[in-house]
């Protein structure tokens, strides 16, 4: 009996330890990794640094819950050559949307939705959605159809509702949401979540709902139902439900002016396709400012609008990895991140053979054989050229954050995700 009792001791102990376990700031040396073959991340970034492809980079990997890697390189400013420091805080655009997909899944687990509730259900807008039919592209008008069927909650985790992309969506994409006055929600002046996703309802959908997978502004509509069914508005939620409980000191939609300091100027690129420094405003379909997480905005973007550290994402990462649980706290039940991470979208064609969940790209045995990737890696990235991943075979979560737009060295991604494998003994 005894000895029961000391084992059960044990292993609820060690149940404790694993759930208590915060990423380490400093990286570790940890059996199974080459620190030798480490450095070769060091050449690689400092490489493109030098060859003025890029202005810096900041990288982490973790791996059984210990950091192993986490480093910066090139400059804050350009101009002035101020080293860029791991502190440093980048726009982290769409790698949002697994945030906001998170807050969905916990309403789910709340029982406040279903994911396959119509949406009008929760915003009336969205009843009697249309799909457009003809359209002209002299003088953008178009015609439509009635849809098939009602936009659930599903369709939107998958990116499969039909909705577009406004400003970088496809050219008919951008010229009907532009002429709405609907925009994707970033750097784009004093706008209220509410009024856009209200106004996108009574533009047309690109496709039927499940026919298609089509990247839109889906989970900008999702953080919308966050607000609608929570009764906060996102940024609150996004605090007090999931950054706060992991200790995300550094995630912000609009920086607090004690952290503005630490937000990474944006850089762009000129006609040789060097680094330079990106002008306040920017034209991509409409005007664009590059500086908005210093400013006092009103626009909450599921979609694309958080700011944050590499170490932060790290955490946030870490929580998935470790089926929905960070330092004690439970963000996800475990049959949540599993529904996350499994492919939800059936035979409907997606890029490289791989797969779509619940806000996540998954990596398929097709797909692993193409990337070193393990197969069931679940992943995406951001506008301004950053990347992430969650490796459950591994036990690894990376991020290579750049805060560039445009980027035409975008393959620096996968030389990546090449040069982390590969010190992986």
């Amino acid at each position: 009996m005894k000895k029961f009792s000391l084992f059960l001791f044990v292993f609820k102990l060690t149940l404790a330890t694993t759930a208590q376990n915060i990423i380490t700031l400093q990286p570790t040396v940890l059996p199974g990794v080459s620190t030798e073959r480490l450095n070769r991340i060091d050449y690689l970034l400092q490489d493109y640094v030098n060859k003025q492809w890029i202005g810096g980079a900041t990288a982490i990997v973790v791996q059984k819950g210990k950091t192993i890697y986490h480093k910066s390189f090139g400059y804050k400013d350009l101009d002035k050559k101020t080293p860029l420091t791991n502190d440093a805080i980048y726009r982290i655009a769409s790698q949002t949307k697994a945030i906001t997909s998170t807050a969905i899944m916990m309403l789910y687990e709340e029982g406040k939705i279903l994911l396959d509730d119509p949406l009008s259900k929760y915003i009336p807008e969205y009843k009697n959605s249309k799909v457009l039919d003809a359209y002209t592209e002299k003088d953008t008008t178009y015609t439509t159809v009635p849809a098939k069927r009602e936009i659930t909650i599903r369709d939107l985790l998958t990116h499969t509702s039909g909705i577009g992309y406004a400003q970088i969506g496809n050219a008919r994409m951008n010229a009907i949401y532009y002429k709405a006055d609907v925009w994707d929600g970033i750097g784009v002046g004093k706008i209220v979540l509410a009024d856009k996703m209200k106004l996108m309802a009574t533009l047309p959908l690109f496709h039927q709902p499940g026919e298609q997978w089509t990247y839109g502004l889906n989970t900008d509509l999702l953080g919308y139902l966050v607000e609608v069914v929570s009764g906060m508005n996102l940024d609150q939620f996004f605090r007090q439900k999931i950054f706060e409980p992991l200790g995300m000191k550094d995630t912000y939609f609009y920086l607090p002016s004690s952290k503005q300091s630490r937000l990474i100027p944006l850089v762009s690129e000129d006609k040789e396709k060097k680094v330079i420094k990106a002008p306040a405003t920017i034209n991509i379909n409409g005007t664009f400012y590059s500086d908005y997480p210093n400013t006092n905005g009103t626009y909450y973007s599921g979609g694309g609008g958080l700011s944050s550290t590499a170490y932060d994402y790290a955490i946030f990462m870490q929580m998935l990895l470790n089926n929905g649980i960070y330092n004690g706290k439970r963000i996800l039940s475990k049959a949540s991140v599993r529904m996350m991470t499994s492919n939800q979208i059936g035979q409907l064609s997606f890029r490289n053979g791989n797969n779509f969940g619940l806000g996540f790209e998954i990596v398929t045995e097709e797909g692993s054989a193409k990337i070193p990737l393990s197969t069931g890696t679940f992943s995406w990235g951001g506008m301004f050229s950053s990347t992430y991943w969650i490796d459950p075979k591994e036990k690894i979560v990376a991020q290579l954050f750049i805060n560039q737009y445009p980027n035409t060295h975008g393959e620096i991604q996968n030389k990546f995700k090449m040069a982390v494998y590969q010190a992986i003994e």
